[in-house]
């Protein structure tokens, strides 16, 4: 049996259309005609051996076969991005300055930093957590090229939107409150200024429900070990959740909603190296599809 061998050309079509929702979309974007684009989905089906791709009212759907396909894709595209990166930034040098919040250390700076070091074994990535406010002021001060930070003033310069997410109730059991409902709500939070601080006092103000402060922390390992050890309720996004605290049903728990958070990646510079920016891109690719 003859192997396939499958067109990267065909396989980043195949992924821009479904990741763009259109494939004439994906057409515009690759510089192509939107004939060419459906040719070149016909020569995968052929090559696959199966439908990829089903109607679904006016759009198309993937097939089971088509989601197989897509995970493989989008590995297949990543792994010949990142060999073209390393080859030619084989002999670049120096570095790139990073500030990032604390959420994002153990889900996005692990796998992004290993991609990027494989592609640049040459240079050197300074990697700086900090607080929202001293991030930016870090920015400011040119003492960071990248930061990967919440949105707080939208005219800020260089900034460019990630993905809004919705700020949560986190506990450590979600059945349960760690309070009786008489008393007061316990908040576990970071040393005020704290954007998500502000945001839970305000909600339960507007709610008229009572609450006190139980615990606070410099850091955020310090806040949930609290949440764990059931002192109070906390407000995050999930992206970035340890496994052992929880999300919590606002409704359910009859506490008040909480609003969304932009997330951005803010540079020093509108154009940085090209280095840097490579950085940006995985960056904003892993925060993109993180859950």
């Amino acid at each position: 049996m003859s192997r396939i061998h499958f067109d990267l050309d065909v396989m980043r079509s195949f992924v821009a259309g479904i990741e763009l929702g259109s494939f004439a979309k994906a057409a515009d974007r690759l510089s192509r005609s939107t004939s060419a684009v459906s040719a070149q989905l016909k020569k995968l089906e052929e090559q696959a051996g199966t439908p990829l791709l089903r109607k679904a009212g006016r759009g198309m759907a993937l097939t089971e076969a088509g989601e197989v396909m897509l995970g493989y894709a989008r590995r297949l595209l990543e792994l010949n991005d990142e060999a073209a990166s390393a080859v030619r930034g084989v002999q670049l040098e120096g570095r790139v300055r990073l500030g990032l919040q604390e959420d994002f250390g153990e889900n996005v700076l692990p796998e992004v930093l290993g991609r990027f070091k494989r592609a640049h074994p040459k240079l050197r990535v300074e990697v700086h957590i900090a607080r929202n406010a001293a991030l930016m002021q870090s920015l400011d001060a040119g003492r960071l090229d990248l930061a990967l930070a919440w949105e707080t003033d939208a005219r800020a310069a260089h900034a460019q939107h990630i993905r809004s997410l919705p700020m949560c109730w986190i506990g450590n059991d979600a059945e349960q409150l760690p309070y009786a409902t008489d008393e007061p709500l316990p908040l576990v939070v970071l040393d005020a200024p704290c954007l998500m601080r502000t945001a839970a006092t305000e909600a339960l103000d507007r709610a008229g429900l009572a609450w006190r402060i139980a615990f606070t922390s410099a850091s955020l390992a310090g806040t949930w070990a609290a949440v764990k050890a059931g002192l109070g309720l906390s407000v995050r996004t999930p992206l970035g959740l340890p496994v052992d605290v929880c999300t919590l049903d606002a409704a359910a728990t009859k506490l008040p909603a909480l609003p969304k958070l932009g997330l951005a990646l803010y540079r020093r510079e509108a154009e940085l190296e090209p280095v840097a920016e490579r950085l940006a891109e995985l960056i904003v690719q892993r925060v993109s599809e993180a859950t």
